[in-house]
């Protein structure tokens, strides 16, 4: 019985026309043979899953290839193709840069630089996540590095280019590979499934695409995973019991307890996660995601080219953005990125996901912030009309006429002051509506007022 081989090392590119989603490091590197404009040394940096040491390989046999195609792709079937993709060609050595990170080890690769190649090739040193070397390492190397024997050459590979000191990478030609996108790595794993006369749909792709974050091994990894379990149909349930992920239909049941204000539902979905031993850290990224593409459906419509959705979940997105105001998906998003560290570090996980839920489900209950606002304003003007204006000079008495027989006059009374009680402004009651709705919004927003 053969022995079976994964699908990551099955699929594995061996040339350049099978290097995915990086085309402008393609075409740089196979002008350069070309025009023979080859550097001394590269370095390939970008996430996992991306192609770096697949490229440095592809690119080492180019280079040492016999019997070189006329588009430079190698032919994979001369002896030297063949050393280098079993790893035990004499000319290329591929070093892990994490177990082989010491001092002594690169005075190794610096006493054997020298030496003549078997093939009368290039001698090609590649270095995996040359970022593991120690500083004394890389000291060592910046000789050699900058002045290399005649046909040596140095390829590099990280996910963390940051750590490489600047005497390294100025000594480079750097090239960053992007992250996959998610339809190319779905045409691969629907090539794949053809190969093994699989039936798949195409939103358990999508799923597994999306959790590959841009990494077209890791999908393979995790399509890999999937087949082992079930050999016949694949759907969205089977990579969803598989891979240990939430269903896209919870998020949308969730949208649909929001608009009915039922605050139930949120403990069933999380005693649902909990049970199920779903990943919670995953299940709020997700969460994320749900809602960040409510927000580019409010701002950008059905049809706007930054969707990777499905038609039948584009439909789904477009019928939810209609429960959500464009202020509401914003004020979500916050707190799911407030409470993705919090939940973490809580005594209590699953309690603090059940507050959370059921904040997102009192969202269609909070009134407005534009509302309050309009209607302060209205209390303010209101407030300011109805001030009270009293003029302090009083008016002068008028003075009867005296007669022809003037008596004498009566010694005057004293005059009895009567107490004037102060009478309360008239806006009294409106000022103290204002300060009602004034905290009363503070408590919906979550805030402080503070009277000036």
């Amino acid at each position: 019985m053969a022995e079976y081989q994964v699908l990551a090392r099955k699929y594995r590119p061996q040339t350049f026309g099978e290097i995915l989603g990086q085309e402008a490091t393609v075409q740089t590197l196979k002008n350069a043979i070309k025009f023979n404009r080859l550097a001394h040394a590269y370095l390939f940096s970008g996430s996992r899953g991306t192609g770096k040491t697949t490229t440095a390989r592809i690119l080492a046999k180019a280079l040492n290839c016999q019997n070189q195609t006329v588009d430079l792709e190698p032919c994979n079937e001369c002896q030297s193709c063949k050393e280098i993709t079993a790893g035990n060609s004499l000319d290329v050595l591929e070093i892990d840069g994490a177990s082989h990170r010491g001092i002594e080890d690169i005075r190794q690769i610096n006493d054997t630089a020298g030496y003549a190649t078997s093939t009368g090739g290039y001698k090609i040193y590649i270095i995996d996540e040359v970022h593991m070397l120690t500083k004394e390492a890389f000291n060592a190397l910046l000789k050699t590095l900058e002045e290399p024997p005649a046909r040596v050459l140095f390829i590099f590979a990280t996910t963390e280019p940051h750590k490489l000191p600047p005497t390294i990478l100025s000594r480079c030609q750097r090239f960053h590979l992007n992250r996959i996108s998610d339809d190319i790595i779905m045409t691969k794993l629907t090539q794949i499934a053809k190969d093994f006369d699989l039936e798949v749909e195409e939103e358990p792709l999508r799923m597994i695409a999306n959790l590959s974050d841009g990494g077209l091994r890791d999908a393979e990894s995790l399509f890999d995973q999937v087949m082992a379990f079930h050999d016949e149909k694949i759907t969205a349930e089977t990579v969803a019991s598989v891979l240990g992920v939430t269903s896209k239909d919870v998020f949308f049941e969730l949208d649909q307890a929001g608009k009915e204000g039922n605050i139930a539902k949120a403990f069933e979905i999380v005693e649902s996660i909990f049970s199920h031993g779903k990943d919670l850290t995953h299940f709020v990224e997700s969460l994320i995601n749900h809602f960040r593409t409510i927000l580019l459906m409010k701002i950008g419509g059905e049809g706007a080219s930054y969707f990777s959705l499905s038609k039948s979940e584009l439909a789904k997105y477009a019928e939810t953005a209609k429960i959500y105001k464009q202020e509401q998906c914003l004020t979500i998003l916050d707190m799911l990125l407030e409470a993705q560290q919090k939940i973490r570090f809580s005594p209590s996980a699953k309690t603090a996901l059940e507050a959370l839920l059921m904040r997102i489900i009192r969202i269609h209950q909070r009134i407005p912030v534009e509302f309050l606002v309009k209607r302060l304003h209205e209390l303010e003007a209101t407030v300011s009309k109805t001030k009270v204006s009293v003029d302090p000079t009083p008016k002068p008495q008028e003075i009867p006429k005296a007669k022809k027989k003037v008596k004498a006059a009566a010694p005057p009374k004293p005059k009895v002051e009567k107490k004037v009680e102060k009478a309360e402004p008239v806006g009294k009651q409106s000022q103290s509506q204002y300060d009602t709705l004034l905290q009363f919004a503070a408590v919906e927003l979550e805030g402080t007022v503070e009277r000036k």
